[in-house]
């Protein structure tokens, strides 16, 4: 009768070891242990750890098995969460960019990661990926549809006056990089033609619009005290029954948003003229006020310069032409919003939008 060979718990751990710096079949083979006893070592050492091969004398208690059992668990959960928070930052520029850039990203990573992985951190139904995917378009023809859609969007969220300096100006805002004669040919092919019709050279130079200001405030962005500097500024939010409007006061001294409101449009009453309103309500006007914002219509038009006219304490100032860095504090304000809107991997309904965006305010990161 065959002796059947004793193998110590030392000698176990590291022939488990070897083999997984280098090749079980050939571990085996070297020291003639048997497949079968080989594997099943490396699962026990892979379950318990150094906590391997405890018996007779070295059993574990019920105790020690929970506590290992536990601690297993939660390396695998810490595994999971740091495998998901590298996926949500790798796909961080693609979020904003709308569903099909996240289905690229989902493709072109499936090397990397677990599909139902990717599309749980993303909020995208492992279904709606694989509709998308057995759609006969190419990768281009999907950029160019994405393209449209965009350029379609803001075309109509400024009711037709953008024309095509201003919508590439908001393309590049959003992370896409188009020309202005890119974006000149997409809108001849879409038929759109913005309400604002470009003068000639001779009458452009003397057009003036006396709601316009020149830019006062100069990016001092630092205030020492209350009611010296406000800024504004105007985004667009997605919400599950379409775009929203969020239109803000904010107070450079302490950073604190002191007006703002969340609108179906873009028209002065939604925008500019509540949100301004309910800054005062919450923060008194000193004399020198500087209330600065875009040259965008919600505030260069007679209507609401006439309202900041009616205090006789403040100075108006817009950004400059073409110049994003003028107004950075509130586009600055909106990137860590939809940050964290982005996070939710859900869309909101208009109520819980609100309902977020005024935690957001009352409780800044």
């Amino acid at each position: 009768m065959k002796k059947t060979k004793i193998y110590d718990r030392n000698f176990r751990i590291n022939i488990v070891k070897l083999g997984l710096e280098t090749n079980f079949s050939k571990v085996a083979k070297e020291f003639g242990i048997a497949a079968t006893n080989i594997y099943r070592w490396k699962n026990e050492f892979q379950k318990y750890g150094e906590e391997s091969f405890c018996r007779r004398g070295h059993s574990r208690t019920p105790e020690q098995k929970r506590f290992s059992e536990l601690k297993r668990t939660f390396k695998q959960k810490l595994k999971n969460t740091e495998i998901e928070i590298e996926i949500f930052k790798n796909a961080s520029k693609y979020i904003f960019e709308g569903k099909p850039m996240i289905f690229h990203f989902i493709e072109n990573n499936l090397d990397t990661y677990s599909l139902r992985r990717m599309c749980k951190v993303l909020g995208i139904g492992e279904n709606t990926y694989h509709r998308w995917k057995n759609q006969i378009i190419s990768p281009r023809q999907r950029q160019t549809i994405l393209l449209q859609e965009e350029i379609t969007s803001i075309f109509n969220e400024y009711n037709g006056i953008y024309g095509n300096v201003k919508i590439s100006a908001e393309l590049q805002s959003r992370g896409f990089k188009l020309s202005r004669a890119q974006v000149t040919l997409y809108m001849k092919k879409l038929g759109l033609s913005s309400k604002v019709r470009r003068r000639d050279k001779a009458t452009s130079s003397k057009f003036y619009n006396p709601c316009v200001f020149p830019n006062v405030l100069n990016r001092q962005f630092i205030a020492e005290e209350p009611s010296q500097i406000w800024v504004s500024g105007i985004t667009n939010i997605e919400t599950m029954t379409g775009f929203l409007f969020l239109t803000i006061v904010m107070d450079l001294f302490d950073k604190k948003i002191i007006g703002w409101n969340l609108s179906d449009g873009l028209t002065i009453i939604e925008t500019s003229i509540p949100s301004w309103e309910m800054a005062v309500h919450n923060r008194k006007i000193k004399k020198g006020l500087i209330f600065h914002s875009d040259r965008s219509p919600q505030y260069a038009n007679k209507l609401f310069t006439d309202k900041l006219k009616s205090c006789k304490k403040i100075r108006q100032s817009m950004s400059r032409t073409r110049n994003h860095l003028d107004n950075v504090i509130p586009i600055s304000f909106f990137t860590s919003l939809k940050s964290e809107l982005a996070a939710l991997h859900t869309l909101l309904t208009k109520k819980q939008m609100e309902e977020k965006i005024l935690e957001y305010i009352e409780n800044p990161h």
